[in-house]
């Protein structure tokens, strides 16, 4: 089994003992990530993409660099950052998750008051690779148009985008979906004609597709910074979460595995999977915080 390799840059430590480690003590799931990491490459390697040596670089020597408090943090290797890589999506997921966590706590700062939203929006599942691409690139835009259109900009402080991809195990269609964290004005809630309804969300949904069905467009209201209440943390979460799940393509059906991972690279190719706007989108900026989709994935 192919595998990474770990070592210290002092020369003083015991290469043999290193291990990254959690701030609470819990080891981290480079290996598992690895082997995952590895079929990946093999799958992509079947199918003659370039990119397949590449893939299986990732990750393979971890640097551990001893810190002031007396232990080993992981200082250098390297990512492919291939949209489907299990090591990236993992790493992607920790660093998205501990930035929006910055960026909501500087927002509630400036606007305490602000409510919190959570929107879910779908579409019909996509077929194959060349539907998928399509249908993304359709969503991007659809959303463009929704945040735009009156009633919902009005009260729209800001936002933070992911975009999900995830296997129907049924039909093997895909279902592209959209989780939004929605930054408000607490006028939503109090001002008469402010509030958007369930329904309202599915028609302005409908609209920004131009459909004639009535797609998804789930909304919920969540209260962060709330004694016990963990909504926030939840949307968070989802919102952070990895674009495709592995398992998704890591079965043990090979050949539909080479598939998924066929369609899944045409449908993902150059797709922004993450994306900020208006007041998170500008703390995001002020805090300095790099690319959530390009930068680096070494800092968790």
């Amino acid at each position: 089994m192919h595998s990474y390799t770990t070592r210290c840059i002092d020369e003083n430590q015991d290469n043999e003992t290193l291990k990254d480690m959690t701030k609470s003590g819990k080891q981290r799931p480079w290996r598992e990530k690895k082997i995952d990491n590895v079929s990946y490459a093999d799958i992509l390697e079947i199918l003659k993409i370039k990119k397949a040596f590449n893939v299986k670089q990732c990750g393979n020597v971890l640097e551990f660099k001893p810190t002031d408090e007396g232990y080993l943090k992981l200082h250098k290797t390297w990512f492919c950052k291939s949209k489907l890589c299990p090591v990236c999506n993992w790493r992607r997921a920790m660093k998205n998750s501990y930035q929006a966590q910055r960026v909501i706590e500087e927002v509630v700062k400036e606007k305490p008051k602000a409510r919190w939203l959570f929107l879910t929006l779908s579409t019909r599942n996509a077929i194959d690779g060349d539907h998928l691409e399509q249908s993304l690139k359709h969503m991007s835009k659809a959303f463009n148009k929704l945040k735009m259109y009156t009633k919902v900009k009005k009260n729209l402080i800001g936002f933070l985008r992911s975009t999900e991809v995830t296997v129907n195990k049924n039909d093997g269609s895909y279902n592209q979906h959209m989780h939004v964290l929605l930054c408000v004005e607490s006028a939503y809630f109090k001002k008469q004609g402010q509030y958007i309804k369930q329904s309202e969300w599915v028609d302005l949904w409908q609209k920004a597709l131009q459909v004639d069905y009535r797609p998804v467009a789930n909304i919920k209201a969540i209260k962060p910074n709330q004694k016990g209440d963990k909504d926030i943390q939840a949307a968070i979460k989802e919102t952070s979460k990895y674009s495709v799940k592995s398992s998704d393509f890591l079965t043990d059906d090979d050949e539909r595995n080479q598939e998924i991972v066929n369609d899944l690279e045409k449908g993902l190719y150059r797709k922004r999977m993450l994306s900020y706007g208006g007041l998170l989108k500008q703390k995001h900026k002020i805090l300095n915080l790099d690319d959530a989709e390009d930068g680096v994935l070494l800092q968790s």
